[in-house]
């Protein structure tokens, strides 16, 4: 596949996974079954079905998370890069999947922050996603560590 064609899966899986038209199926089309996804803020999960618990976890604590690229997406050989921006504020169950720290039942806490993900594409399928967030960030909005 060209670089252009990974930017446009990547591109689908921002939009639909990460995105605010979350689309719990898409990651059933875009990854590896073995895909690996390591963000700072959580733990790192691999697999379809840890990727997509996941996801639901993070989605029912905050139900109007979102993300949004905020540059172009960036390609060469099988890694594509995007930098974003996204949110949102913790109104749904109780949340512990974090690096310190949890937060009780709808805390009514909100986070915004920003970060850069590489993602690894072969066959048209992500089968590597590392994302390098601003969680100290998120860590003092959510009241879980001293502001600085």
């Amino acid at each position: 596949m060209s670089a252009e064609d990974n930017k446009a899966v990547v591109g689908r899986w921002f939009a639909e996974f990460w995105g605010t038209d979350y689309n719990p199926r898409r990651h059933r089309r875009a990854r590896g079954s073995r895909h690996p996804l390591r963000v700072l803020l959580a733990r790192a999960v691999q697999g379809r079905d840890e990727v997509r618990d996941f996801a639901a976890k993070f989605r029912a604590a905050f139900p109007d998370l979102g993300f949004e690229g905020t540059a172009g997406l960036i390609a060469e050989g099988d890694c594509v890069v995007g930098q974003w921006k996204g949110g949102g504020t913790h109104t749904g169950p109780a949340f512990d999947d974090l690096p310190i720290g949890s937060l009780a039942a709808a805390s009514g806490k909100k986070m915004h922050f920003t970060g850069i993900t590489v993602l690894r594409v072969k066959d048209g399928l992500i089968v590597e996603e590392l994302g390098l967030d601003d969680g100290v960030t998120v860590l003092e909005q959510l009241g879980l560590v001293a502001q600085g």
